[in-house]
């Protein structure tokens, strides 16, 4: 991957860093740190560490994919104590706003979390401290299980800083192997890395653990803090429990829907799939759509989706979209596309100017046609083929000009912020994943 002219220029990343807030100052400065520590990571002092469930502080839950630039074995200590979930930063010679950042585990990583000489925790960028850190509390409902003895945690995690119920209903893919997998993708390696290292982890959660975790959060989110579940998990080729796809993932909507009619916005992550799936998943009582285009560019997809592009191809995966929007209509219809692997070697576009030029261009492609796609930032996993070949991910500066393209593209066609995500806005975002709804006008 050819660096960005930027980075060519840099000694340092806060050179790197500064210099592309100063290139860009309409994108928001606590955009650029964010991008920053979701494409590279972040370390921790292990006082920064949590008791993982016997703690104060709300553990990573690995909740789908590891998110990490080490295996668990390679963590050392936060393996063993997990960081938190998630951190927000605030203040420093930045001023930065509350920003939530989903934590991504990197032991060599410019960014590390420690205590500053007050005692209190704080982000350091090499060696200098640029943010204060909040780390989130233990909800209440992490401090009860289920009637089996399984942690709420593990069935109906919470991120977002408590936002989203995160349901991994289905914790493997059936697209399988190098032949099949995105190469991007690690939630099968994450399944068997949690699995041989003893923890819970189970690859089919029944309905009723699910519906059972998701009334202790009921319960016990007081606040109602959470708002809006997704159901996902790995993509069905065939069947599981006999059920193909839309009926699997759309049993658990109707469970929850009868249970807890109208407490939670329901969303489902899936593949585009035909029409009448598409209705039962409506019909379940899904109201938001997720059916991830991955990346735009015709020859990335087929190199980088062979499974999808097998059993599926672009060209039909796209058509799909755009009919699932006469089901759930244009803005409920918000597929992801994985920022970053564009620029992927051996086969990824050698400039930012390219790369931005293809993603603007699917981002166009939907947004005229009033579906408002969203993106989540690249984490370069070291099990995955593009992760091995690119460790360092994509130039920090193909993600600060994603955003400008982003908001510009959006606004260009008279659109706002997608429902089921929390607020707008640098200082009220909550979307931990991606910057995008942090660059975002704040809206009332």
């Amino acid at each position: 991957m050819e660096q960005s002219a930027s980075e060519k220029r840099m000694q340092s990343r806060t050179d790197l860093v500064e210099d592309l807030m100063g290139r860009f100052p309409h994108v928001p400065r606590e955009a650029v740190i964010k991008e920053d520590l979701l494409r590279g990571g972040l370390a921790f002092d292990e006082s920064a560490l949590t008791d993982n469930e016997n703690g104060d502080v709300k553990p990573k839950s690995y909740f789908i994919f590891s998110f990490d630039h080490r295996t668990l074995p390679e963590l050392g200590e936060a393996a063993l104590r997990r960081p938190p979930e998630e951190i927000v930063l605030l203040g420093g010679p930045y001023d930065l706003r509350r920003t939530v950042v989903s934590v991504r585990t990197n032991p060599d990583s410019p960014y590390r979390v420690k205590a500053g000489e007050d005692g209190q925790l704080k982000l350091f960028l090499d060696g200098r401290p640029i943010a204060d850190v909040g780390l989130p509390p233990m909800p209440d409902y992490y401090r009860h299980t289920l009637a089996n003895g399984k942690q709420v945690m593990e069935v109906a995690p919470t991120i977002q800083w408590g936002y989203l119920v995160y349901l991994t209903v289905y914790r493997v893919c059936q697209y399988f192997g190098a032949s099949e997998e995105c190469q991007y993708c690690d939630i099968n390696h994450n399944f068997r890395q949690h699995k041989a290292a003893g923890r819970p982890y189970t690859g089919v959660k029944p309905v009723e653990e699910v519906l059972e975790a998701l009334e202790i959060i009921d319960k016990y989110d007081t606040a109602k803090a959470s708002q809006a579940y997704t159901l996902t998990g790995g993509s069905v080729t065939r069947k599981v429990d006999g059920l193909a796809e839309a009926d699997f993932y759309g049993r658990y909507a109707q469970a929850i829907e009868e249970r807890f009619p109208g407490r939670w916005i329901g969303k489902v992550v899936a593949q585009a799939l035909p029409r009448a799936d598409v209705q039962r998943f409506h019909d379940y009582g899904v109201r938001i759509y997720h059916p991830n285009f991955e990346v735009w560019d015709k020859r990335l997809f087929e190199l980088y989706c062979p499974g999808k592009e097998r059993y599926v191809g672009r060209e039909e995966w796209h058509r799909r979209i755009l009919e699932s929007a006469e089901v759930f209509g244009p803005r409920n219809v918000i597929p992801n596309f994985v920022a970053g692997v564009e620029m992927a070697e051996p086969f990824g576009f050698r400039t930012v100017d390219e790369a931005i030029e293809s993603t603007t261009e699917g981002l166009q492609y939907f947004m005229s046609r009033g579906i408002l796609p969203r993106f989540t930032t690249w984490c370069p996993e070291p099990t995955t083929p593009l992760g091995r070949t690119n460790p360092q991910g994509a130039p920090l500066e193909y993600h600060i000009r994603l955003l400008e393209a982003y908001r510009a593209t959006m606004e260009a066609n008279g659109l706002s912020s997608p429902p089921g995500y929390g607020p707008a806005g640098a200082g009220r975002a909550v979307f931990s994943v991606s910057s995008f709804m942090d660059s975002l006008p704040a809206e009332d």
